[in-house]
């Protein structure tokens, strides 16, 4: 397909706006406070990215080796590791991805040992619970909102009881209808699930990233489909958004 110039630099106009939009996006959903946040971990401590295949981005899952991109994969968790270890550069910080494309709460528990309790994270951020709704929205799971409010505290209360000092962070699933996959009547049904991770990043003094909110403030000012094709999974610029929310939400 040929493009004119006119056309190619209208289209590279409206994605420069919408990147240079990030940062108002963001500041706009989270507000900031007038004391930044210090990420109070030790020295050469361990950061650990949790969820399914919006964290998991394609990563490889054979080394699995901390603060390489190979074993981020392409989405949100690295990104956000990066803009980590360049602000932390002289604490040695060890940064992992352990997404999972598919997992529901359930299936987190299932490798827990292996990929959270065993690397002893001293942050652990979890993004989990679309899955719990598309998979038994499209007949494919069985579990209901109460399996996963259930699921979750469990998971939650097991990871405090190993590790008492593990700081939290607990973030929004999120759902952008007018998309390939998502339409309206995703809405009210993914507020319940959004409710109840909020209502235990209460419970347990986690750090809440509001990610629906950010995008809900995204596609104000560009389609949903450029933030994420299918309504789910991030595109590139979904991505950049999704690591400028979490870098602001636990930094300030």
């Amino acid at each position: 397909m040929k493009y004119s110039r006119r056309s190619f630099l209208r289209r590279a106009a409206l994605t420069s706006a919408a990147l240079a939009s990030v940062p108002a996006i963001v500041s706009a959903s989270i507000p900031g406070k007038k004391e930044k946040k210090q990420l109070s971990l030790p020295q050469k401590g361990v950061i650990l990215f949790q969820g399914d295949s919006i964290t998991d981005a394609g990563r490889e899952k054979v080394k699995e080796l901390p603060n390489n991109g190979s074993s981020f994969g392409g989405g949100y968790a690295l990104i956000a590791a990066a803009g980590i270890l360049d602000i932390f550069s002289t604490l040695g910080f060890s940064i992992y991805n352990r997404g999972i494309s598919g997992n529901k709460v359930y299936q987190l528990a299932e490798r827990w040992q292996k990929d959270c309790l065993d690397l002893k994270p001293d942050l652990l951020s979890i993004l989990i619970g679309i899955n719990d709704y598309w998979h038994m929205r499209n007949g494919k799971y069985d579990g209901t909102l109460e399996v996963y409010e259930d699921d979750y505290r469990k998971l939650l209360n097991l990871t405090k009881d190993i590790l008492p000092a593990v700081k939290l962070v607990i973030c929004q699933p999120f759902a952008l209808p007018g998309t390939t996959a998502v339409d309206g009547t995703w809405v009210e049904p993914v507020r319940g699930y959004q409710d109840v991770a909020f209502k235990l990043s209460r419970e347990f003094g986690a750090v809440w990233v509001p990610f629906q909110k950010v995008f809900d403030e995204a596609i104000k000012r560009t389609p949903a489909a450029y933030w994420s094709a299918d309504g789910v999974h991030p595109t590139m610029a979904g991505a950049h958004l999704m690591a400028a929310a979490w870098v602001k939400s636990v930094l300030g």
